[in-house]
């Protein structure tokens, strides 16, 4: 999908120049004439970016116009990237826009190159705060959670204390941690929660899942491109380590990174800089890096699947992250707990646990831990025609993870959507393979990326 730009200018010549210029690199181009032309589309439609000039009255030079536009804009996206343009430029009109909102700032007469450059930055930077804010809101439940664990509502298990005072520990210092443990226990949710509580909590977390991400695009992806460094490279490409400066970068899945691969991580860990694919300079980034996998490393050493140097890197501190099924005594709060947030989400307010649904609870075994009761719960709620949510609604099977396809009752609910359905499907199937995805997707008929792409869909 292209990118969808909006410029805003008085001058209908410079506005069919630049409309050219970025048609021609592929982007959707939106104008405006007036600052009121302006607030009417960004109300109406998304846009990824903001081209905007200061004076828009005939004669005007003093910029107030823009500046109070963008405080206006401010007011109903804070996250649109806006870059101003004005022939009017200097140093305290530069410094004014960006403490009133703006990305950048560039003179007219302008330089395609630079601006195209400072456009396709700020779009991909607007992406990543994007995924960042999105990876937020999937831990937003977890994050309740570890809120919750000093008030002392939801955690009565020893090794969760033990485990969030380690957290809080560690967070101050700048060392690589590595998080282990099984799938769904919650990793990625403490990687947060060490960057939140951390010296660099004002600087972007940048997660990158290694799983994801191809052998042969991994340099660009990582360390990000330059315009014709290759066929396809048709726009300067910031990498991940260069967003993530000053703040944490989270190697989620890092067990996956292809071996060919894991010499260049290895270098940006321990120099501390990289080059971008086609470029001759070298750059320096300052971040820290937590690491995450549900994988034994040291046997994948042992196997010649992962460097003996890499691991030494990433695991200054290791944290194991326990399974559900090392700390009973949390099930039932946990269910509850994720019990009020369903029924907030699906209007149920009145649903509570029966006896039996509290029992099967009890006894399942969860190789889904913490991630597959919190789906477990709010399919029951789904499925729950009644005030009370029973073993029945719960699809347990004691003793055994649930079957690999929907009970009948669950397909004839009329709530559900295939949709639901498709992501319920995907999990069990998961379950099955004890997460392991190469194994899933292959049962599932799909390829590696397919089956992330239905992750991703899924929120899985």
């Amino acid at each position: 999908m292209k990118d969808q730009i909006l410029i805003a200018d008085d001058n209908p010549n410079v506005l069919s120049a630049l409309t050219y210029l970025f048609e021609t690199e592929n982007y959707n181009v939106s104008a405006a004439h007036t600052p009121n032309e302006v607030i009417r589309k960004v109300k109406t439609t998304s846009f990824d970016l903001l081209l905007m000039d200061l004076n828009y009255s005939k004669g005007t030079t003093s910029g107030k116009e823009g500046l109070n536009l963008i405080r206006e804009l401010r007011n109903l996206d804070e996250q649109l990237p806006i870059i101003v343009m004005t022939a009017w430029g200097s140093i305290e009109t530069a410094v004014s826009v960006i403490k009133g909102g703006a990305g950048d700032f560039i003179q007219k007469p302008w330089d395609n190159d630079r601006l195209l450059s400072i456009t396709s930055n700020q779009i991909r930077m607007r992406k990543s705060e994007t995924q960042s804010m999105k990876l937020e809101e999937e831990n937003q439940i977890l994050r309740k959670q570890l809120n919750a664990v000093h008030k002392g509502k939801i955690y009565h298990s020893q090794i969760m204390d033990e485990l969030i005072d380690q957290v809080e520990q560690v967070a101050q210092s700048n060392a690589s941690i590595l998080l282990t443990g099984e799938n769904g226990t919650g990793k990625s949710f403490l990687a947060h929660q060490i960057h939140q509580l951390s010296p660099r909590k004002t600087y972007p977390l940048i997660s990158v899942n290694m799983g994801s991400i191809s052998e042969s695009l991994f340099e660009s992806e990582m360390f990000g491109h330059v315009k014709g460094a290759f066929t396809d490279a048709r726009e300067n490409r910031i990498g991940r380590f260069e967003l993530a400066d000053r703040g944490s970068i989270f190697l989620d899945e890092i067990g996956n990174t292809p071996y060919s691969q894991q010499a260049k991580l290895l270098r940006v860990l321990e120099d501390h800089n990289f080059e971008k694919v086609g470029a001759s300079r070298t750059q320096e980034t300052d971040c820290r890096v937590i690491s995450a996998t549900n994988c034994d490393l040291d046997v994948a050493v042992k196997a010649g699947e992962f460097r003996k140097d890499l691991l030494y890197r990433i695991n200054t501190i290791t944290i194991r992250v326990p399974s559900l099924h090392e700390r009973r005594d949390d099930i039932i709060p946990l269910a509850e707990f994720f019990l009020e947030d369903q029924k907030m989400k699906y209007s149920k307010a009145h649903l509570t646990l029966d006896d039996s649904a509290i029992v099967a609870l009890a006894e399942y075994p969860w190789p889904g831990n913490v991630r597959e009761l919190s789906h477990v719960m709010e399919r029951a709620t789904i499925v729950c025609t009644k005030e009370r949510i029973t073993d029945r609604d719960l699809g347990l099977i004691k003793g055994t993870s649930n079957s690999a396809m929907p009970t009948l009752d669950i397909l004839e609910n009329p709530n559900l959507t295939l949709v639901d359905l498709e992501k319920m499907i995907i999990y069990e199937r998961m379950k099955i393979y004890r997460g392991n995805n190469r194994e899933t997707a292959e049962s599932l008929g799909l390829s590696r990326s397919a089956f992330y792409r239905h992750l991703k869909k899924h929120e899985l």
